[in-house]
């Protein structure tokens, strides 16, 4: 468990910190109320974040906090003291925040910069400026707000690197470059993403107002004109990174089983309706397997309804285990499974499935009480032809009722 550091001579205060902290989030919290016990914690440990008092018994003027900094941690300043060159000052460090302490409103945007610091250490940004100076200053602030950063020169390298980098959340974008400038790079990128897909925040030091206009017309999710404030730069990279996890966690819920994770029925029909479309023209095929639980029934009354939703969720984890990221598998019912590898030949797909059957047969499940559960799948396939989706759902429903007539625990694929 990661742990943060609280420095505050107000044992009440800091106690409060670090109560609401350990509620709220799973971080462990240790609290010093000088320097001095500052320094022996940071000798022992290394902290996800430091939260630092400007002013201690033994540290008046905020020593603590260039001390800090030197061990190479993440800092979060809390000070009473409201004074906007002082504020200024402080904010030129490289620090993540300075906070000024209120009341509980303060405590509660604390614990949100640390869960949205947390949140961001799973996304990557793509930093695209032709200055070496700006670029090197873009991936310090972002790197301290704990993102994963990549910087290229340029929009024409950075299609490149979106192309082998497909985990890329964000896009940071100046307008004036070399061989492609931001403008173009913003348009090019929503050819083949949406704004659901990947973020795209434009910055410029042009003065002419259309540029921002432009920008946002085709396909930016914010504008950041330069020089901004460290400020305002965090505050605008983290609101449009929880703006599209938002979305998506929207889109989740209505695209995705509650259990398993997987896609439901209605996202499945819609996605290969627009598979079959874009591979209507080519010679691709695909297959198309019906997957069912052998003897589902009598697992749920022998072992119970959570053992049972314990195999489902297991087996969806070898299905997306045993498949490549272009295929589909979705949950279809309670036992029922839906699987499409995509650009695949017959004995290629009859490869895939029956090491999928042999994987699910070699695997178990504990149940409540710790005995192993193994279980089989029966399995129904056909090769995509001239049919419709449906014809292709019917022809591998009756190539699994086929296996479950022929003794389950197989794989059937029509001829």
């Amino acid at each position: 468990m990661e742990k943060i550091l609280i420095v505050e001579d107000n044992k009440t205060l800091a106690k409060l910190i670090a109560r609401k902290i350990t509620e709220t989030l799973k971080f462990e919290v240790d609290i010093a109320y000088t320097l001095q016990e500052a320094k022996l914690f940071l000798k022992a440990y290394t902290y996800f974040i430091t939260l630092l008092d400007v002013n201690l018994p033994d540290a008046p003027h905020g020593e603590v906090i260039d001390y800090v900094l030197s061990k190479k941690q993440h800092v979060i300043v809390l000070s009473a003291n409201v004074d906007k060159e002082f504020r200024k000052k402080i904010l030129q460090k490289e620090i993540i925040d300075y906070v000024i302490k209120g009341g509980m409103d303060d405590i509660n945007y604390i614990i949100q910069t640390i869960d949205r610091l947390y949140k961001n250490k799973q996304h990557k940004v793509l930093v695209v400026d032709d200055s070496m100076v700006t670029r090197k200053h873009m991936k310090t602030l972002l790197q301290n707000l704990f993102f994963n950063v990549i910087t290229v020169a340029h929009g024409e390298e950075a299609i490149g690197m979106l192309e082998t980098h497909s985990d890329i959340s964000l896009v940071l974008t100046d307008y004036n470059m070399p061989v492609m400038n931001g403008l173009d790079l913003t348009r090019e990128v929503r050819k083949s993403y949406t704004k659901n897909e990947l973020s795209i925040i434009a910055l410029s030091s042009s003065e002419d107002s259309e540029i921002n206009a432009m920008f946002l017309k085709h396909g930016a999710n914010d504008y950041i004109s330069k020089p901004f404030s460290k400020e305002e730069f965090s505050c605008r990279i983290n609101n449009t990174v929880e703006a599209r996890e938002n979305l998506n966690l929207v889109t989740n819920h209505i695209n995705r089983d509650y259990l398993t994770g997987l896609y439901n029925r209605a996202y499945f029909f819609a996605h290969m309706n627009d598979y079959r479309d874009e591979i209507a023209l080519s010679p691709e095929t695909y297959a198309l397997a019906m997957i069912n639980i052998d003897n589902f029934k009598m697992i749920n009354d022998t072992y119970g309804h959570e053992t049972g939703d314990n195999i489902i969720i297991h087996l969806s984890e070898v299905l997306i285990s045993t498949t490549n990221y272009r295929d589909m598998v979705a949950r279809f019912s309670a036992e029922e499974f839906c699987v499409v590898l995509k650009n695949v030949n017959r004995f290629s797909a009859e490869d895939i499935f029956e090491r999928l059957r042999k994987e699910v047969q070699k695997s178990y499940v504990l149940s409540d009480n710790g005995k192993e559960i193994q279980f089989t799948i029966s399995v129904g396939v056909t090769i995509s032809g001239e049919e419709s989706l449906q014809d292709n759902i019917d022809q591998a429903d009756m190539m699994l009722y086929k296996a479950k007539q022929e003794g389950r625990n197989q794989v059937i694929l029509m001829s």
